[in-house]
């Protein structure tokens, strides 16, 4: 566990903090409100034994200047949005270009790196609230958000989403936990077996970015329907060799028009070294990605983290779904509340 005291501080007038979350169970995991990031997580293997799953780092300032998208809410839009530009209610937005060619990640400053007022707090929750303000990142609209941590009796950890909105606006977040079942800096994660109930998968163009098009899984590399090896995978030259996979999943519960689920439903499953993650989600995609661009770091526990030493599974919209009719819309209005569930649930 990081200590407490390594992330005490004020930014522009706002305390920054270490919250702890405990079951019974023993399963503990630590969240600060720079960023709304998770800095630990104690889980259990089949024996009951706890290791750290998620990479990171020890102090704040490690946070701060190292991996800046490690287990962070990413808003106001995760992923890739092409050219960083879409149109809205005939208005056209021009984004910040920050990958490639692309918008990624809400942009230069996004939610990853703010920070979060604590709004609420248990021995196994905490609630944070962000205002992203009309026109942050050039965004429209003076945007709400609530996410709630809480840790269950059944060890699983419930990420709640919830938001609202002064003006007709485009959003999507996510969670870009980086996880190693083995525990974190025990090396890569080609040992890891994973599945994902997915029927169908976004192709994406040169730039890493959705075409549109929607297409069955069967008979390509982005088929694990079944438990997958991950190793017998990473390094296919269907992804990017010797970096590894980072593509969206369109969820088999879902329909190919990527409808939100009401309730969190089962879609993927990974195991590892006797520990074993459910990843629960209303959300229609799940992109899965194996640190392809993790630099050479020292983490939390001494140990060196580098490429594909962690695999991470972002419950989320599509990716450019603001540009592409078909997809689901990302687009929320005064009035709605919008609301998105994500669960890691070790069984």
């Amino acid at each position: 566990m990081v200590k407490e005291e390594t992330f005490t501080g004020l930014e522009k007038g706002k305390r920054i903090g270490l919250f702890t979350l405990r079951n019974p169970q023993g399963m503990q995991v630590q969240i600060t409100n720079y960023g709304a990031k998770i800095v630990s997580l104690l889980a259990p293997d089949k024996e009951g034994n706890l290791a750290d799953v998620v990479l990171g780092f020890s102090t704040l300032e490690e946070w701060k200047q190292k991996e800046t998208y490690f287990n962070a809410v990413i808003g106001r839009y995760a992923n890739r949005i092409k050219d960083g530009r879409f149109t809205l209610d005939g208005k056209e937005y021009q984004l910040a270009v920050n990958n490639s060619t692309n918008h990624l990640h809400g942009g230069v400053v996004g939610f990853n790196e703010k920070v979060w007022d604590v709004v609420g707090q248990t021995k196994h929750s905490v609630s944070l609230h962000y205002r992203s303000v009309d026109g942050e990142e050039n965004y429209p609209g003076n945007l709400d958000v609530y996410v709630t941590y809480n840790v269950t009796l059944e060890n699983a950890l419930e990420i709640t989403y919830e938001a609202k909105t002064d003006k007709p606006t485009i959003l999507g977040f996510t969670n870009h936990a980086y996880f190693n079942l083995k525990g974190e800096g025990e090396g890569d994660i080609k040992d890891h077996t994973l599945q994902v109930f997915a029927d169908y998968y976004t192709p994406f163009d040169d730039t890493a970015c959705p075409t549109g098009e929607i297409a069955k899984v069967d008979g390509t590399p982005m088929d694990f329907r079944e438990p997958v090896l991950v190793g017998e995978r990473i390094d296919l030259p269907f992804f990017a060799p010797g970096r590894g996979i980072d593509n969206n999943f369109v969820l088999a519960k879902s329909d190919v028009e990527g409808k939100k689920h009401k309730q969190p439903e089962l879609a993927a499953v990974v195991s590892a070294a006797g520990r074993t993650m459910q990843v629960l989600t209303t959300m229609p995609g799940l992109q899965v990605y194996t640190g392809n661009w993790v630099e050479k770091n020292i983490g939390k526990s001494g140990r060196e983290y580098d490429v594909q030493t962690a695999i991470c599974l972002e419950a989320q919209n599509f990716p450019n779904s603001p540009n592409i009719p078909s997809f689901p819309s990302p687009v929320l209005r005064p009035g709605e509340v919008y609301f998105e569930q994500c669960v890691y649930k070790f069984v």
